[in-house]
């Protein structure tokens, strides 16, 4: 079965089969706070053993542009995340999982980044860290050094649009899917970007539905039917594009992410430029 036709998740059963079983595999801690403690910290007190921490925030992003062009995390070029994540041990032959502290957003980074480098084996850790704790499996703290991979690859496998795009694809009549919390969306709280709102003509699709109460993605089913109106040319935006990633994630497992496209920049991107529009309150 090809990375694209099976679920992108691995559950904790079935990480802890492949690694009874002595399979190679690369394994990553992608652990990524937005605001709170320093996610490296938390890696060095505590992580799956034989885990490689990747820094998210800093080594796989891009430049940031003038005035925030590109948004809070720049897409990283092709030799930049290559680089990365070779120096973390990623193989072009070699399973790779990927996890952090729960929220999704840095797993689902290092996921669609790989991905879009065309390595046909990542999967994500359902549950992250708490899946793992709540089985009562053991942990390690310190540093895990890896041994350089050999990952290839070139970036451009997955859609991907601009600020441009999003207004093509609205004018083509796609959906774009904003998929911040509701109250960010309305523009009733906004801590993290400068201007609070939307974009014109969006929609909210709030990523926190496709979690369970336990923390793990809902089930394929229920998220096709959490997803039913989300078509190919449709477009995902968030905050700086991390959110959006898991979105995506959540529709792959749900088999429906064929042709929907990530805004790499979302809203920290498109209020970079003072001349676009900003709509506030409910969608339209």
């Amino acid at each position: 079965m090809s990375g694209s036709d099976r679920s992108p998740l691995i559950p904790v059963a079935g990480l802890v089969d492949l690694l009874s079983a002595g399979t190679p595999l690369t394994l990553l801690d992608a652990r990524f706070n937005l605001q709170g403690p320093d996610a490296h910290q938390e890696y060095l007190h505590a992580h799956l053993p034989g885990a490689v921490w990747v820094d998210v925030e800093q080594a796989l992003c891009g430049p940031r542009g003038e005035r925030g062009r590109g948004g809070r995390h720049p897409l990283p070029d092709s030799d930049t995340a290559v680089r990365v994540l070779r120096a973390c041990g990623v193989r072009d032959d070699r399973p790779v999982v990927v996890y952090d502290g729960g929220s999704q957003l840095g797993a689902a980074r290092v996921w669609w980044l790989l991905e879009d480098l065309g390595h046909r084996d990542v999967r994500v850790l359902d549950g992250g860290l708490p899946a793992w704790l709540a089985a009562g499996l053991p942990i390690m703290s310190g540093e895990t050094r890896a041994e350089p991979g050999d990952l290839t690859g070139r970036r451009g496998r997955l859609p991907v649009v601009d600020a441009d795009g999003v207004v093509s694809a609205l004018a083509a009549g796609h959906a774009v899917w904003d998929v911040r919390a509701a109250d960010r969306f309305r523009g009733e709280y906004e801590t993290i970007d400068p201007v609070a709102g939307h974009i014109p003509g969006a929609s909210s699709k709030p990523a926190a539905l496709v979690f369970t109460a336990e923390g793990t993605l809902r089930n394929p089913g229920e998220l096709a039917g959490l997803f039913a109106d989300v078509s190919p040319g449709d477009v995902l935006s968030c905050g700086s594009g991390l959110t959006a990633m898991l979105q995506l994630l959540a529709l792959r497992h749900a088999g429906r992410a064929d042709g929907v496209a990530v805004y790499a920049g979302s809203w920290s991107d498109w209020i970079s430029d003072p001349s676009r529009p900003v709509a506030t309150g409910p969608q339209d």
